[in-house]
């Protein structure tokens, strides 16, 4: 790598580490080509994103970032993934690592929270951002649903008593 390609790859990282919601850092030593295309998809398709980068220009990358942290994780050959949604790449990344023992997992951060292995698989285990939306919307809606049917229930009543005088 020349000096401009290593100056644009750590401004590039450093980027990444002051605006990602989540960083994930794993061991990929083993994994075939066809493996990390298969997570790169995934990640992709969920709007995360993974990358290979030397250690020495992601520790330079990390100085002056919340995720300063995770600069003792970057030992070996390293991947990161990373994304906006504190859920989504911890979890693609922990079922990737169910089903592969090469990518193992070492940590990452979470805004200036460093995380170990096991924090990583819990913040996995966790429901995403999109699956609490939904459950909020459906606590807010479900009370206003019930109001309206037991507003409309008298009404209905009385529309029944009413049509049954008049039937008689």
């Amino acid at each position: 790598m020349e000096r401009a390609e290593k100056t644009s790859a750590v401004a590039s990282l450093n980027q990444v580490f002051k605006t990602a919601g989540v960083i994930v850092v794993a061991h990929n030593k083993g994994l075939t080509a066809t493996q990390v295309l298969d997570l790169r998809n995934k990640m992709a398709a969920a709007g995360a994103t993974v990358r290979v980068a030397k250690n020495s220009l992601t520790k330079i990358a990390l100085v002056g970032t919340d995720a300063n942290g995770i600069s003792p994780l970057l030992v070996g050959p390293i991947m990161l993934a990373y994304g906006d949604d504190p859920v989504t790449a911890p979890k693609i990344a922990a079922d990737f690592a169910k089903t592969n023992e090469k990518f193992v997992l070492l940590g990452g951060a979470l805004g200036s929270t460093t995380l170990d292995a096991n924090a990583v698989k819990a913040l996995a285990a966790l429901p995403s951002l999109d699956q609490l939306r939904a459950k909020l919307l459906g606590m807010l809606q479900t009370p206003a649903t019930r109001i309206a049917a037991v507003v409309a229930a008298p009404a209905g009543q009385v529309a029944r008593v009413i049509n049954a005088y008049a039937t008689k």
